[in-house]
């Protein structure tokens, strides 16, 4: 799950009350259907940092709340407001997360230096997804030998 670090950070989800966020103004189909679809509460995540100095893994969440319309679609204020969507008819949903821990920044450069994980979908040249699958093995091999975490950190969403 990708935010920049100006908009929303991984400090921010620490400070946020009971360390859980609604992840809204996902507004791309296939990464809102990720969300929708496929993501189940006490699935677990990778928190990404994107459009910053150094883009990389910065922490793990986990799914707290199952998918719902996102209410930003709706406010004519806000940023993400589409005014295609109606309450009768979303267009765009948000899960909840909560934070689970912080870790050591892996460096998008560290995660492309490694053939295990050159499938990774958020490694793919023209990538552009905010939410994008991690396969069971990529998933492992970056929480026990990238950060050298042990079986306390379950699977990722499928």
């Amino acid at each position: 799950m990708k935010s920049e670090p100006g908009e929303f950070s991984i400090d921010d989800l620490e400070a946020a009350p009971r360390r859980t966020t609604p992840w809204t103004g996902v507004r791309n189909y296939q990464a809102r259907n990720f969300m929708r679809d496929l993501m189940q509460v006490g699935d677990r995540a990778f928190f990404y940092h994107s459009s910053c100095p150094e883009p990389g893994i910065v922490g793990i969440v986990e799914v707290a709340a199952p998918a719902y319309p996102d209410p930003t679609q709706f406010d004519a204020g806000s940023p993400y407001y589409d005014p295609k969507a109606t309450p009768e008819n979303p267009r765009w949903f948000n899960v909840e997360v909560k934070l689970v821990r912080k870790t050591r920044l892996v460096a998008l450069k560290e995660l492309k230096q490694h053939p295990e994980l050159a499938s990774m979908q958020v490694l793919r040249p023209g990538n552009r997804l905010s939410i994008t699958p991690v396969d069971p093995r990529e998933w492992k091999f970056i929480t026990q030998r990238l950060l050298g975490l042990s079986g306390e950190v379950a699977s990722p969403c499928p």
